[in-house]
């Protein structure tokens, strides 16, 4: 599956193709939030879940960039 075919995808088969399928790589945290990337076919997919909530808020799927290299240091 490429990212395009991802994203083409509604968010409950996504969020469920990631979960069942993607690998945990690591994760950050920020006082609101907290981030865990997964690695997905050959892309990745960074989720936010809100810490106060224990919910997800968004999800971003990527290539490389700005995103990747925010977790460069923790690989």
């Amino acid at each position: 599956m490429t990212l395009y075919e991802f994203k083409l995808l509604l968010d409950e088969e996504q969020y469920r193709l990631l979960f069942n399928k993607g690998d945990f790589l690591t994760y950050r945290l920020e006082p609101n939030s907290r981030f865990a990337l997964y690695a997905l076919e050959k892309f990745f997919v960074e989720v936010e879940y809100n810490r106060k909530n224990n919910k997800i808020v968004n999800k971003v799927s990527f290539v490389s960039g700005e995103k990747l290299d925010i977790y460069s240091s923790k690989f």
